[in-house]
């Protein structure tokens, strides 16, 4: 009984912690990043530069690096059968979060944020790494939301066959 109930708060922390995390990219592609390009580039480039320093030490972090820990443990339990034939929707949840979003992450948005840091201070050459930034980041987090939210709803689908 004790690895079921595990099993169900995984789940769950997998879902909401996938559906907030979807919501804050969502905030993101939706309107922040259009905002961001609104401005005159160098506020621009300021503003997400405060974004990500703050970001690294706000509540978003536990969140951030708690759902791939309980997407990896869902996959895990998945692997070895804790659901059976069924655990497909959590199994697919976990890979899609994990591909999806820390992957995507890690091999695109940080690298992006790591050159936007150093995009230094002649404006022509950093207005024209600007916008690429804005396009680049923003398409990427176009992903990291569509798989959050998809590996949320899968986990979700889990909970409720399993009933």
């Amino acid at each position: 009984m004790r690895g079921e109930t595990l099993a169900t708060a995984l789940l769950w922390a997998g879902a909401l912690g996938c559906s907030a995390i979807g919501g804050v990219y969502f905030a993101f592609s939706a309107f922040v990043m259009t905002a961001l390009r609104a401005i005159p580039p160098a506020a621009g480039m300021g503003a997400m530069r405060s974004i990500n320093r703050v970001i690294l030490r706000s509540a978003f972090m536990p969140l951030f690096f708690g759902t791939p820990l309980a997407a990896l443990l869902l996959l895990l339990l998945g692997i070895v059968g804790l659901w059976g034939a069924r655990s497909w929707p959590v199994m697919l949840g976990a890979v899609v979060h994990l591909a999806g979003m820390t992957g995507v992450t890690a091999a695109f948005n940080v690298p992006l944020n790591t050159r936007l840091d150093g995009a230094g201070e002649n404006i022509a050459r950093a207005e024209a790494k600007w916008l690429h930034y804005l396009s680049a980041w923003t398409r990427w987090n176009h992903l990291r939301t569509i798989s959050s939210i998809t590996a949320s709803a899968l986990f979700v689908v889990e909970r409720v066959r399993s009933g």
